[in-house]
């Protein structure tokens, strides 16, 4: 069975200034997820389905997505802040603007999904090793297996120069995540020291730290304990404008309620992606030095 490709790429993008996930980078003005999704296709994915705001519908599907639908099986699905809610939490969290984070924009993409599943970040540029290394995996493992899968980076390979980033440090034995700690905010220092702001105090990191980019690998079975996660979650934050149902965090209590085991499989791959506005013509520039290697075609589509 091939896996499933699930895109989340329904966030605001306030540090961006603008929808990130469907900026020009590429010499035909493709988007980012135009490379993340070839890379899935090459790498033996069977499908690919986005999550998307409603009010980016339109663009989305002129930018990015009816481009791909000719070329690979893709749908997208809807999340809101009223997704999945009651009426009586809809009332409760009226003051909310935006969606409830990952692991609901997850649930939100359930009943599109039949099969072992990869989650990315729509705003990160993960390599094709990483994909083949999943799509091999998740190929491999019945639909309703215990054993799921995520690829850890090299924190000092995924910083920014443009500011701040969020990375999950990883704790790993055996070939396997033991816990993911949510770092929301590291950065380089003035002296260029890798910085971690977590629980009141700085610390300084090695940038050798195994980290989260949000590339896990799922089978169906996961969704029992998401729905488990987030029913907890709600119940704790309906009332809160900004607290998100982390994607880590429920990855982390599949571990921690022994529900299963989560292999950690590694990539060297140096990352870029699209946080900020200066990031365009980084990325912009990392795109254009792939395609003149021979990595990607000029061309990535058939019209």
């Amino acid at each position: 069975m091939k896996p499933t490709l699930l895109v989340l790429a329904a966030g605001m993008g306030s540090r961006y200034g603008g929808v990130k996930q469907i900026d020009g980078v590429g010499l035909h003005d493709e988007c980012l997820l135009d490379f993340a999704t070839y890379d899935a296709m090459k790498s033996g994915f069977g499908k690919v389905v986005f999550i998307i705001r409603k009010d980016i519908e339109s663009d989305f599907r002129t930018r990015l997505f009816d481009r791909i639908a000719k070329n690979f099986d893709a749908e997208y699905v809807f999340q809101s802040h009223d997704s999945l809610l009651t009426e009586e939490q809809i009332k409760l969290s009226a003051d909310r603007t935006k969606p409830w984070g990952t692991t609901h924009a997850v649930l939100c993409a359930e009943k599109a999904i039949n099969a072992p599943f990869a989650v990315i970040n729509s705003d990160d540029y993960y390599g094709r090793e990483a994909f083949e290394t999943l799509g091999k995996y998740l190929s491999s493992i019945d639909p309703m297996s215990t054993e799921h899968a995520m690829v850890g980076y090299v924190l000092g390979n995924t910083m920014s120069k443009s500011g701040s980033v969020s990375r999950g440090v990883c704790t790993v034995k055996d070939e396997k995540l033991e816990s993911i700690v949510e770092n929301l905010k590291i950065y380089y220092d003035k002296d260029d020291k890798i910085i971690s702001e977590i629980d009141g105090q700085n610390k300084i990191m090695t940038g050798n730290e195994w980290v989260s980019m949000n590339l896990f690998g799922f089978s169906l079975k996961s969704f029992e304990e998401f729905h488990t996660y987030w029913e907890n979650f709600i119940s704790s934050n309906v009332t809160s404008p900004k607290a998100e149902a982390l994607l880590p965090v429920a990855a982390s209590d599949i571990i921690a309620h022994n529900k299963g085991i989560i292999k950690f499989f590694t990539s060297t791959e140096k990352w870029f992606g699209m946080t900020y506005p200066e990031d365009r013509e980084i990325v912009k520039t990392e795109i254009a030095n792939k395609i003149k290697s021979g990595y990607y075609p000029e061309q990535l589509w058939q019209k």
